[in-house]
């Protein structure tokens, strides 16, 4: 039996576990860090029975992901699906709302209501379309043709300086920017309006769901389908050199499958000059600085209508959330930078003793920054909520500079696996139509630093897996591999 070895458990590791074990091979996931998951993991950061996610903790692109489809994702876990997908607080209690309910959001838009049905429910409505065109590598014919020309030119709308007249009013344009703003890029841009579109599309498709019980529940169920399967998966073993790894043998058909940053690839004793050029030039964007937080109760939001999201963008107007990117992208940090905060436990009383919450938020900062944010990103809190200071009980901090150690894909704190910008788009991290495929025989790239990207859908691993099943000659269909 040919024998297959993951580097790294994050979601596209173990999805590479999965789809290669249920294809007949001895698979071995080797993760570096003491528990399994990598960016799908929760633990008590803070206090006794408050549950924090590590790194990613809503995932609206889960349960669209072809992957997760045909291994079942959304009966294996109980899922929460949110009316509200995401809200983004303005001053003066204002607030806008972007529910699941493409109309409700557009009603209560008001006259930039037409202007956000016109966007968003081509794209919503079609959303299988939009996910295969944005979750492979672009090299390709997508197949939905119409869907994707409708992305590409919503792409050059929210993309360009265009983007300051879609919207009339403060809260749609608001809305908008701060689910781009995920992308961690300059505003605007043609990437990060790619990133906003999918996320927005898919908070009126399927909304923005996660799993009861905390992001650990994803690896979990993977790693259940690998054990089922005879894999295994261990903990506590680190890999930095790949000369030094046992890992089988590629002349009988053994794989290499890692879900690490693409420098690993490099310690790899038959690299080629030029593909180690090439991956040495692939370049790594700002990091991100976190905090989470075990709370007595839940946050006082100035409009209650921001406590019905489980997600909530911090930054006020437009004008402010593009110049706290911008600075970032510079090099510099605002006083009043763009959070990305969740607040699992409205919907979710697992997470939390009775009566109390939790809050997990985080900003966007330069390269490695050692910046503990835990001031600033309460005082952006505390502008929407007033009294959430005095709820906190415990805190926990994680600047940039740190993340790296906690994952090795994250270099600098950069949990996006790379600057995401159309060069990169095209050049993850090298220009091909299947970039999860090395030169050298057997070692194939498995994570977000690989198209599609940065997101929670196990895409990348599937497509290092079934790349390596096809180079292998066996079939590689999800009918195949998941009846």
């Amino acid at each position: 039996m040919a024998q297959a070895t993951i580097i790294g458990s994050g979601p596209n590791g173990l999805a590479a576990a999965v789809t290669l074990a249920r294809a007949g091979y001895q698979v071995r996931v080797l993760e570096g860090a003491d528990t399994i998951g990598g960016g799908v993991r929760t633990r008590e950061s803070t206090l006794p029975g408050f549950l924090h996610d590590v790194c990613s903790a809503v995932h609206p692109a889960a349960l669209a992901s072809p992957f997760f489809q045909a291994f079942g994702l959304d009966r294996r876990l109980e899922w929460i699906r949110p009316d509200a997908s995401y809200a983004h607080p303005l001053d003066d209690g204002r607030a806008a709302i972007a529910w699941r309910d493409i109309d409700r959001t557009a009603a209560d838009l008001g006259v930039d209501g037409h202007a956000w049905l016109s966007r968003f429910r081509p794209l919503s409505s079609h959303i299988d379309g939009v996910v295969d065109f944005t979750g492979s590598q672009l090299l390709r014919v997508p197949r939905d043709p119409v869907t994707a020309v409708r992305f590409a030119i919503r792409m050059l709308d929210q993309g360009t300086p265009l983007a300051a007249r879609a919207f009339r009013t403060e809260e749609a344009a608001a809305l908008i920017s701060g689910v781009v703003a995920h992308a961690n890029s300059p505003q605007p841009s043609l990437a990060g309006a790619a990133a906003g579109l999918l996320l927005a599309a898919l908070g009126h498709a399927g909304g923005w769901p996660y799993p009861r019980g905390g992001a650990q529940r994803i690896a979990d169920a993977m790693v259940a389908d690998i054990t089922e399967h005879g894999g295994t998966v261990e903990a506590g073993t680190p890999v930095s050199d790949l000369g030094a790894l046992d890992w089988g043998d590629p002349r009988r058909g053994d794989l290499l499958m890692l879900n690490t940053s693409p420098r690993l690839a490099l310690t790899h004793p038959d690299v080629p000059a030029g593909y180690a050029r090439e991956v040495s030039a692939y370049r790594y964007g700002p990091g991100a600085a976190k905090v989470d937080f075990a709370l007595d109760g839940p946050i006082p939001w100035t409009n209650p209508e921001v406590a019905k999201a489980p997600t909530v963008h911090l930054g006020g107007t437009r004008a402010e959330v593009w110049a706290s990117e911008n600075a970032v992208a510079a090099g510099r940090l605002s006083e009043r930078p763009y959070v990305l905060a969740v607040q699992p436990s409205v919907l979710d009383d697992s997470r939390a003793p009775a009566g109390k919450a939790v809050l997990w938020a985080y900003i966007h900062v330069p390269p490695g920054s050692d910046l503990d944010p835990t001031e600033l990103i309460t005082a952006q809190v505390e502008r929407f909520a007033p009294g959430f200071r005095d709820l906190i009980l415990a805190h926990h901090a994680v600047p940039a500079s740190s993340r790296e150690a906690i994952n090795p894909t994250e270099i600098g704190g950069d949990i996006s696996g790379g600057v995401f910008d159309m060069r990169q788009a095209l050049r993850r991290p090298v220009l091909s139509p299947t970039p999860w495929r090395t030169p050298m025989r057997g070692v194939y790239l498995a994570s977000a630093s690989t198209p599609p990207g940065p997101s929670v859908n196990g895409m990348a691993g599937w497509h290092a897996a079934r790349t390596a099943l096809r180079d292998a000659g066996e079939r590689a269909t999800s009918t195949d591999l998941f009846g």
